[in-house]
This record gives C-alpha cells, structure tokens and sequence, in this order.
C-alpha cells in the first residue's frame, strides 16, 4: 500500500507559518514559574505573575500623583511593634514606605529580607514630624535619632491591598 500526500506550496507555507508560530509562541516565554505553595497572603487574593522590580517604581510615576501597581521586591525594613508598616529599596537612595489598606492586615514582624510582591496604590505623601517621628519608634530608633527628625518629608508612599511573602 502506497500512500502520498500531496501538499500544494499554499498548504507548505501554512504549515510552516503555524510551526513558526507555535516556535514563537514557546520561545518568548519568559520561564519564570511561581509555585504558589511557597507564598503566604495578606490581605486581598493577588496573582505571582506580572509584578514590576519596585527600583522601576519613581520612573512609572514621572508626570502622576497616583496610580496602581503590582510591585516585586524585598523588605528592608518592618514595623517591630505590629508589622503595620514595611519600607523596600528604590535603589535609588530612597525607601518606599508601605502601609496596608484600611490597616486591614499586618505583616509577620520577623519578615525582614523576605522577597514580596504586593498589589495597591503608590502616590507622593507629605509625611509629618509627628508621624516621622512615629515610624523611628516602631522601628526601634535611638531617641537621638527620633527627635533629630525635625522636617516633613515629601515621600513616595504605597498602600497595599494585598501582599504575598515568600515563605
């Protein structure tokens, strides 16, 4: 039994577009794969996939007073007394300080060097001596540090609506 197929240049060149495609399609994939097991939530449900470095934060913002994000990083920094507050990197000699909506949720207070990835509002905030002041607190500052803190502060702030930290 002889079988042949007989396929017309039309027929050839559709084949090879839709295995071009396919090709395309697997190779452009960025490999990055979350076991979601490995993370904890806080706050509302928020997806692994589709954050942005929070060093890329300051030029996202360049012309806005608010927008929305879904953020990546590492906390740096987290309140001791209830984990109501984290500060990340910019990388650019500045922290963003995050706080979490409607204080709804609090983070573990050994959470410090965790990697992140957090869902809310970033917006420029004037921060008060007071609250300044407050944060130092919470942070375990010396009292020297905390009343050298004289000035508000115009600051990058973020509130998150939802967090998942890397176990």
């Amino acid at each position: 039994m002889n079988i042949r197929i007989n396929l017309s240049d039309k027929a050839l060149v559709t084949l090879f577009f839709a295995f071009w495609v396919l090709w395309a399609g697997v190779s452009c994939q960025n490999g990055t794969k979350f076991d979601d097991s490995q993370w904890d939530y806080f706050g509302d449900s928020i997806s692994l996939e589709g954050a942005t470095d929070v060093s890329e934060l300051p030029s996202l913002m360049e012309g806005k007073q608010i927008a929305e994000f879904k953020l990546s990083g590492t906390i740096q920094e987290c309140c001791q007394k209830k984990g109501c507050w984290m500060k990340l990197d910019m990388g650019n000699g500045q922290m963003l300080r995050v706080g979490f909506k409607d204080y709804a949720f609090f983070m573990p207070l050994e959470s410090t060097g965790s990697k992140i990835i957090m869902q809310g509002m970033a917006t420029y905030d004037t921060t008060t001596v007071e609250a300044l002041r407050h944060y130092a607190e919470d942070a375990g500052k010396s009292k020297d540090e905390i009343a050298a803190i004289t000035e508000p502060e115009v600051e990058l702030v973020f509130e998150a609506s939802g967090v998942r930290l890397r176990k």
